[in-house]
C-alpha cells in the first residue's frame, strides 16, 4: 500500500460555468466483487502446521465477533511465522476493497482488509519505516482508524479570512461546529456538498479551515471513494468516483468513521463461511 492524495474538488450548482448543453457523466463499467484467493494445491502445502492453527484461530475469533466499540478486537500476531507459513497466510488472506493509512509523530500504520470483510491486516512502522508490528485484526474498522479519529481538534481554531468567492463554507464550518458541540457520536451527519452552491474557493476555505487529520482511506467497490480525516476530530471529507474518476458525490461526514469503510454485520458473516471453506480446502 502505497499513500494516496485525496484533492478536495468542487461540485455542485455555482461551481461550474454554465452550458446550454447537458453533458452527462459516463455510467460505471466495473465492480470489485469478491474473489476467493488464489491458493496452492493441498498436496504443496506440505507440513505448515503454524499457518493452519493461525488461521483456525482466525476463523473461531470472526465466529465469535460482533460489532461493539466497547470491546476489544480480536488480534492475531504475525512476527513469529516462518517465511513458508506466512506465504500461505498471505494467499488466504488476499486483498479487498479498503486499504488505510493512519501517520502520526510516532511513525504509520498501513492497513489492508482482506478479501474477508472484516479481517484486516494491520502493519505498524515506526518513522525510520522500520516494521515494529504485523497483525490480523477482526472488526468493523481497526483500533488505529478508530482512535486516529477523536484525536483531532474539538473546537475550530480561528477561520481564515473570506476571499472574494467565498460564499456557503463559512456556515459549513458553524454548522459543523455545531454538530461537534452537540457531542453525538453514535448518528453520522452528512452535509452534501454536490446539492449545495460550492465554488473552487468555498472549498479551498473550508479545506484549510478544518485542516487534515492523519488517517486515508481508499475503499474500491463501485468506483472508488477517498476519504480523508480532517484536523477536527470525528469530521471527514468523503468523494466518491466513477470508474472513469470522475468525481459524483462530496460530502462532509461529522461521525466516528464513516460506514463506507466499515464491515457490516452481513458482510462479518459472509465472511467466516468463505474462510471456514478455505480452511476445509487447505485441511
Amino acid at each position: 500500500m502505497k499513500p494516496f492524495a485525496i484533492p478536495v474538488v468542487a461540485l455542485g450548482p455555482g461551481s461550474q460555468e454554465e452550458s446550454e448543453l447537458l453533458d452527462y457523466l459516463p455510467l460505471p463499467s466495473g465492480m470489485h466483487t469478491y474473489r476467493p484467493p488464489i491458493l496452492p494445491e493441498p498436496e504443496q502445502l506440505g507440513e505448515l502446521v503454524s499457518a493452519r492453527s493461525l488461521l483456525a484461530r482466525v476463523l473461531d475469533g470472526l465466529t465469535g465477533y460482533r460489532i461493539d466499540a466497547g470491546k476489544a478486537h480480536p488480534s492475531y500476531d504475525l512476527m513469529d511465522l516462518g517465511e513458508a507459513d506466512l506465504r500461505l497466510v498471505n494467499q488466504a488472506l488476499g486483498e479487498g476493497e479498503v486499504s488505510a493509512n493512519v501517520s502520526g509523530n510516532a511513525g504509520s500504520v498501513l492497513i489492508q482488509e482482506s478479501v474477508y470483510a472484516g479481517v484486516w491486516r494491520v502493519r505498524q512502522f515506526d518513522t525510520a519505516n522500520t516494521l515494529l508490528s504485523d497483525r490480523i485484526e477482526i472488526a468493523d474498522i481497526p483500533n488505529a482508524i478508530r482512535l486516529a479519529s477523536g484525536r483531532g481538534r474539538r473546537a475550530e481554531a480561528l477561520p481564515p479570512p473570506a476571499e472574494p468567492g467565498v460564499i456557503n463554507a463559512p456556515a459549513l464550518l458553524a454548522e459543523i461546529a455545531d454538530r461537534m458541540a452537540a457531542g453525538v457520536v453514535d448518528e453520522t451527519h452528512v452535509i452534501n456538498l454536490s446539492l449545495l452552491p460550492f465554488s473552487p474557493e468555498d472549498a479551498a476555505w473550508l479545506d484549510a479551515a478544518l485542516g487534515r487529520g492523519g488517517v486515508s482511506i481508499l475503499s474500491r467497490g463501485y468506483g472508488n471513494c477517498r476519504i480523508t480525516a480532517t484536523g477536527m476530530a470525528r469530521v471527514w471529507w468523503v468523494q466518491f468516483f466513477n470508474s472513469q474518476d470522475a468525481l459524483i458525490l462530496n460530502t462532509i461526514e461529522v461521525t466516528e468513521v464513516p460506514s463506507v469503510a466499515r464491515a457490516a454485520a452481513e458482510d462479518l458473516e459472509d465472511s467466516r463461511e468463505r474462510l471456514a471453506e478455505v480452511l476445509e480446502w487447505i485441511g
